[in-house]
């Protein structure tokens, strides 16, 4: 029964998609006699952790007395936004804790394991753990690798380009470019070079489908783009801006960051960008963006969505610098899936 249990734990975490910002999805479940008596998920960035949702909807709190609690993630022992979840369970009377993964937050890291194992609480851990771990893939990467999850995304003809030089050029279908939009929702931020704003004059937004919709970030070392306040990332400020250039400017927007310095770096980039709690990352290019990621070795997933289309002749191509190539990176977990009249193609960085 415990695997049931924490199965229906995992599905209540899936509440919470695109609304808990930073913080992780969370389930929980209360079982007292082989029975629910109480769910809970961390439902909104802010808002009670899973646990404490859990234990304020129980409709018996005589209940919770000696009862068992199943939870995806380990129980957090500080105060942040919401008081410990640690001393809730304590105070519920819960006496064994099911736990499917430790956080990897190092304000956390088994330190809720080990408060509830000293004030007499049985702790297991691990049940369903690699399902647990499957709801917090940016989260987990950010904390275990000290970077952001970066993905490098392309729409592409079936001739290798990625737009006709010097003009906007839209490959994908209305079905594919809606399910792109809802796919920027799920990523903290969208970095894209100065060329592409300045070419597209794209707003860089998702489909309002989350409560925080993904920072954009522009790469300009020249500062090209202050001369030019009408671009929608100056005029829109539905989300913040990041500009990053060896230009600083005055006057501008409120939701506008500029980071100056005088050279910028994909490292020196990123690493302002941990400093910034930037999980995960959507880098959309253009050609010498992502060639600059690749070759720097900072990213995780490729993502193309293939067109049936041609440009032929000077299109720009879709990763494209002056650097010597002399080598060939082998991706793994390939998938393959058709969107509207495209195709969506993914792989990750192989081990």
């Amino acid at each position: 029964m415990d695997k049931t249990f924490m199965a229906l734990a995992i599905e209540e975490a899936k509440k919470g998609f695109k609304q808990t910002y930073t913080n992780p999805l969370v389930g929980a479940v209360i079982v007292k006699d082989n029975q629910v008596i109480a769910c809970g998920a961390h439902l909104k960035y802010g808002d009670y952790h899973a646990e404490r949702n859990a234990i304020e909807t129980c409709s018996t709190p005589e209940e919770l007395q000696g009862a068992t609690l199943y939870v995806t993630l380990e129980p957090c022992h500080h105060t942040g936004k919401q008081p410990p979840c640690t001393q809730a369970i304590i105070e519920a009377g819960i006496k064994r804790v099911v736990i499917a993964q430790l956080d990897p937050n190092p304000m956390v890291s088994g330190k809720g394991k080990q408060f509830l194992e000293s004030q007499g609480v049985s702790v297991e851990v691990g049940l369903l753990g690699e399902e647990a771990r499957a709801l917090n893939p940016y989260y987990n990467h950010f904390y275990q690798e000290e970077r952001p999850y970066i993905v490098l995304k392309s729409a592409m003809s079936l001739d290798g380009k990625i737009a006709l030089k010097g003009e906007r050029t839209q490959l994908t279908g209305s079905v594919a470019n809606q399910f792109i939009h809802e796919e920027r929702d799920c990523f903290q931020a969208i970095l894209v070079g100065s060329e592409t704003v300045l070419v597209d004059n794209p707003s860089l937004l998702g489909k309002n489908s989350s409560l925080y919709p993904p920072i954009r970030i522009v790469l300009d070392r020249r500062g090209r783009i202050f001369a030019k306040k009408d671009l929608h990332i100056f005029t829109d400020d539905k989300a913040p801006v990041y500009i990053f250039s060896q230009q600083e400017v005055a006057d501008l927007p409120s939701h506008v960051t500029v980071f100056t310095a005088e050279q910028w770096t994909v490292s020196e980039v990123v690493a302002r960008l941990v400093q910034e709690g930037i999980q995960s990352l959507y880098v959309e290019g253009g050609s010498c963006i992502h060639d600059a990621f690749y070759e720097a070795d900072l990213w995780d997933e490729w993502l193309l969505y293939l067109s049936p289309t041609l440009l032929g002749g000077d299109a720009l191509p879709d990763m494209s610098s002056l650097r010597p190539s002399r080598s060939v990176k082998y991706l793994s977990d390939l998938s393959l899936s058709q969107i509207g009249q495209d195709w969506r193609i993914s792989a990750k960085k192989g081990r």
